[in-house]
């Protein structure tokens, strides 16, 4: 009997500690991955980074399941993921790489945060009714975004800032397109290839895209330092991170499986500090607090069951 309630009690412990292991690989490692992505585009045209990387992100998951003989979507499973891809890695993905070549990867971080924010916003014009909770949210967030911006008031008057912003902003519009779309017309198939060739097929999207308007670089004048950045961001970024996304996504509740949100911005703006040297000032640090508050509040009354 004895042997029965431990075996019991640690099958609990192991049902709940992979998840929670999982969470905090996505919290970190996601947040190292504007890094990568920051010193990868020092040196080569965002865009073809982002090609690059999932090409051979959606290489290795493709491969995988089609050695194992996994079925292939079918009929309107096909849109739907022709939709993902072009929201969550043509754009979503694509612009916020090219965004965080003009602005610092602690602050590209921050404003991909806000996501929440736009469901909420977008949800408003299909006819929704916004909670006060979600309004104060909305609120709370703008406010801190202003703190954070104090101390790039003189940066607003250069062009690539302005366009790195706006490049960042438009992304992670798209992300809470690409959530709300998933949430609605999610495939039936397995999630982990879906999410293979959504990334395979942004490749040659952005390829067909770039190349013809000379925006890339031979591959042999690309130095080994941004080889090495798209090599981690298709291993920690692409593969190992989005698997451990997902399976927390079916292991845990919503409201936990989303606190790499508010993990990631830290992540990197300390380590954007500790290794670029980008500034990390007292209204920077103050204002990411306010923001991630604010944006809490909004996932909170987006999460919070209606009655």
């Amino acid at each position: 009997m004895k042997a029965k309630i431990q075996n019991a009690f640690s099958g609990k412990i192991e049902a709940i500690g992979f998840p929670i292991l999982a969470l905090c690989w996505v919290s970190f490692a996601w947040g190292t991955t504007w890094l990568a992505s920051k010193e990868g585009v020092k040196h080569m045209p965002a865009l073809q980074l982002a090609t690059i990387r999932q090409f051979f992100g959606g290489i290795l998951y493709v491969a995988y399941f089609v050695l194992k003989k996994e079925p292939w979507p079918k009929g309107k499973q096909w849109g739907t993921i022709l939709i993902l891809t072009f929201l969550n890695f043509v754009c979503s993905n694509g612009l916020s790489t090219w965004g965080v070549k003009y602005i610092s990867s602690g602050l590209g971080a921050i404003i991909s945060a806000i996501f929440p924010v736009w469901i909420i916003m977008i949800n408003f014009f299909k006819g929704e009714r916004v909670a006060k909770l979600a309004l104060t949210g909305i609120l709370i967030s703008f406010g801190g975004i202003c703190i954070i911006f104090m101390d790039h008031l003189t940066e607003f008057f250069k062009p690539d800032f302005q366009f790195g912003i706006l490049l960042t902003i438009v992304s992670t519009i798209t992300w809470a397109f690409g959530i709300l779309h998933t949430k609605k017309k999610a495939a039936s198939f397995n999630p982990y290839f879906s999410l293979g060739l959504q990334m395979l097929i942004s490749s040659f999207i952005l390829y067909g895209i770039t190349e013809p308007l000379g925006m890339n670089i031979s591959l042999d004048k690309i130095p080994s330092v941004s080889w090495w950045a798209i090599a981690y961001l298709v291993i920690i970024g692409s593969v190992l991170t989005f698997i451990a996304f997902i399976y927390t996504l079916q292991h845990l509740p919503t409201e936990i499986s989303s606190i790499y949100v508010y993990i990631n911005p830290i992540v990197a703006m300390i380590l954007g500090s500790l290794i670029f040297g980008e500034m990390l000032t007292q209204a920077i640090i103050i204002g990411s607090i306010v923001t991630l508050s604010g944006i809490y509040l909004v996932n909170k009354s987006i999460r919070k069951p209606k009655v």
